[in-house]
């Protein structure tokens, strides 16, 4: 595994420190249309409640969504996104410190959730889907996520084909990092993610997670986003409020490869994952200097 450079991530002044802690990003969509939780949310109120749940039971971020990415999702105005997200946002400026999220594709949604106190710009589509993306992050000094996605929601889950899913991924995050970093966005403001579940096979998946240590090659803070997604219904033959014990499996060998963010909806249940994987992964890499020491 390559190290980083830096230990923490910047955004908007706020620091977030990563390595021997794994960091919990809670899901709160706010749309009723995402394949998990559509519709639970809308209401600004129950948004707000559900997220200070969130944090009460030790979410480190709050990602808030308005528009779903799930596969065939539709196409959501900028001003609906908008109305959904900047109450829940403001809300929760007020009665929390901890960075929160907006997961965004348009830059026009993104400089309003910055306005409203947003640290972290989460972009499927790694400033594909909006070419001034990129430059809203930059002027806010906001942390950005640029994620790996194959195709357009509409059609990402179709037939997606890759001769080298982990060359091919690994090669496309690179490049979006060095756009960001090219459009005067510091390293230590950008995390990147595989984007698992979007433009992905269920064997693609597996292959992603089975060698997230590739992906240290490009040495940015890694974020792994699991949740509920279809191919551990695949696996396991579960539908989606029955998938608990496959995210936990997931989500601990993700930890223990060295993720430094997970993003969940479940962050009680998760949170207990996390710190058991992250305190042996701790334990081990303890006892691997203590044996080159010796």
């Amino acid at each position: 595994m390559s190290a980083l450079d830096f230990s923490e991530i910047r955004c908007r002044g706020k620091t977030l420190p990563f390595g021997s802690k794994a960091l919990i990003m809670g899901i709160l969509n706010v749309t009723p249309d995402s394949f998990s939780d559509g519709g639970q949310f809308i209401d600004p109120l129950i948004a707000v409640d559900q997220a200070q749940e969130m944090i009460a039971a030790g979410a480190d971020i709050i990602d808030i969504g308005g528009e779903s990415t799930r596969p065939g999702a539709s196409y959501v105005s900028e001003e609906e996104e908008i109305q959904r997200i900047r109450p829940i946002i403001a809300a929760l400026g007020k009665c929390t410190d901890i960075p929160l999220s907006v997961d965004t594709r348009k830059a026009s949604v993104a400089q309003v959730a910055l306005d409203c106190g947003v640290s972290i710009v989460n972009d499927v589509s790694a400033f594909q889907d909006d070419p001034c993306m990129a430059h809203v992050v930059q002027r806010s000094g906001a942390g950005v996520v640029l994620m790996h996605r194959q195709d357009h929601s509409l059609t990402m889950q179709k037939a997606p084909e890759y001769e080298d899913v982990i060359g091919e991924v690994t090669s496309f995050l690179y490049e979006r990092v060095e756009l960001a970093r090219s459009t005067g966005i510091p390293a230590d403001h950008i995390i990147i993610d595989p984007g698992i579940g979007f433009g992905k096979t269920c064997s693609h998946n597996l292959k992603l997670l089975a060698n997230l240590g590739e992906f240290f090659k490009l040495k940015q803070p890694l974020m792994v986003g699991v949740s509920r997604k279809r191919f551990i219904g695949e696996l396991t033959g579960k539908p989606i409020g029955e998938r608990e014990m496959g995210n936990a499996a997931v989500i601990a060998t993700a930890v223990w490869q060295g993720a430094s963010i997970l993003r969940v909806h479940d962050v009680a249940a998760m949170k207990d994952v996390i710190q058991i994987a992250q305190a042996l992964r701790n334990s081990c890499d303890k006892y691997k200097e203590e044996t080159v020491r010796g």
